[in-house]
């Protein structure tokens, strides 16, 4: 049989027009979406600034995808031919960038100011608290694994953020995120209002960490996003909120090993799925092999750099405001392709889940810190 060789001949000057015609044209496709999300994000980042919103733990990232959601389904339908492709490019490669310039917020300095208990409180939450969600999710209440991650990869490390970092390894749809989104931002801003009212009750009962750097600790190691630890703490006092900040932050650098741990997981049940025959389409699964997250290795070597001090404090601020509307893109993007139908559809039960996960964190948190605390004491 002859076989011929199909020499592939450089492209001719017309060839050139086109392709950069046609790679102009993708990246103007952007243009409609990104203009859409940037403006969401610069009117969430404005409302951020009131005083009640910032009292109450509402920060540029929540109301993001509060506005989003409102517009998703009222608005953005009527142009989403036009913006899909700008809005997909804001929740998932926008949210990548922002995860990574997030590492601008911490140093290795902040691991050392909580000291080994707060580091092993952190860790031991992180690990107990998503292990229950897996359990209590897809068990108990017999939600989908994807669920079941995302609210409990909210409620273990830092809310919001740590939902929307999840979101690409799981490939989870919209409404998925969004009712995590939600069960984290429901019960952490409950957290506002309830730890200030347990710290007064635990003055004669005594059965939490008592004391500033305490209560601090423990509740930078139960309470979902940063601004509702912040806002909690500064209710107590000054030295608690310090504390509970710096002990969050640790919480939140432990988001990079977790994303890896998680995708390697992921990638070991759908090889044992395929093996044993329990799912038609793992094998696409196995084909994928492991899913690296490397934004997450990214997110880790810019934590380093910052533990240097090498950039000057206007460019470091100047990176944390570009982080902010980044990230604020990301949430307004999935705000605007989340449905109301889909929320309805998911039900009681991933509330339910949220709720006992909170629970868990309230009371097996306070057991955690106590424990800890007595033996490293």
């Amino acid at each position: 049989m002859n076989q011929q060789i199909a020499c592939r001949q450089p492209p001719t000057p017309v060839e050139d027009a086109r392709g950069f015609a046609g790679t102009l044209r993708d990246k103007c496709r952007l243009l409609p979406g990104l203009a859409l999300t940037a403006a969401v994000a610069a009117l969430a980042i404005r409302l951020g600034t009131i005083g009640w919103l910032q009292e109450h733990g509402m920060s540029a990232l929540t109301v993001a995808i509060v506005v989003g959601i409102v517009l998703g389904n009222t608005f953005y339908p009527a142009i989403a031919a036009a913006a899909d492709t700008g809005v997909g490019f804001s929740k998932q490669t926008l949210l990548r960038a922002g995860v990574i310039l997030y590492g601008l917020r911490l140093t290795l300095h902040d691991v050392g100011l909580v000291g080994v208990a707060g580091v092993l409180i952190d860790a031991l939450l992180l690990t107990s608290t998503f292990g229950l969600a897996q359990i209590l999710g897809t068990r108990w209440f017999g939600l989908d694994r994807e669920t079941s991650i995302l609210i409990g990869a909210g409620s273990a490390i830092c809310g919001a953020a740590a939902v929307m970092a999840t979101e690409p390894l799981v490939r989870a749809k919209a409404g998925q995120v969004t009712v995590a989104v939600s069960t984290v931002v429901v019960f952490g801003t409950l957290a506002i209002f309830l730890y200030p009212a347990l710290y007064a009750v635990n003055l004669h009962w005594q059965w939490l960490p008592t004391g500033p750097k305490a209560f601090g600790i423990y509740a930078g190691s139960t309470i979902h996003e940063v601004a509702q630890v912040f806002a909690a703490g500064r209710s107590v006092s000054v030295d608690t909120a310090n504390t509970a900040v710096v002990t969050k932050m640790v919480r939140v650098m432990m988001l990079a090993p977790f994303l890896i741990g998680l995708s390697a997981w992921l990638a070991r049940d759908a090889a044992q799925e395929q093996m044993v025959g329990q799912r038609a389409g793992a094998a696409e699964g196995v084909k994928r092999k492991l899913a690296i997250p490397w934004f997450a290795f990214a997110f880790i070597g810019v934590v380093m750099f910052n533990s240097l001090s090498q950039l000057p404090n206007y460019v470091l601020g100047a990176a944390t405001e570009l982080d902010t509307v980044l990230l604020a893109m990301a949430m307004a993007a999935l705000g605007l392709t989340t449905h109301f139908s889909a929320i309805r559809q998911a039900g009681l039960k991933p509330l339910l889940l949220g709720g006992l996960l909170f629970v868990w964190l309230i009371g097996g948190g306070a057991a955690i810190n106590g424990v800890v605390a007595a033996w490293l004491g």
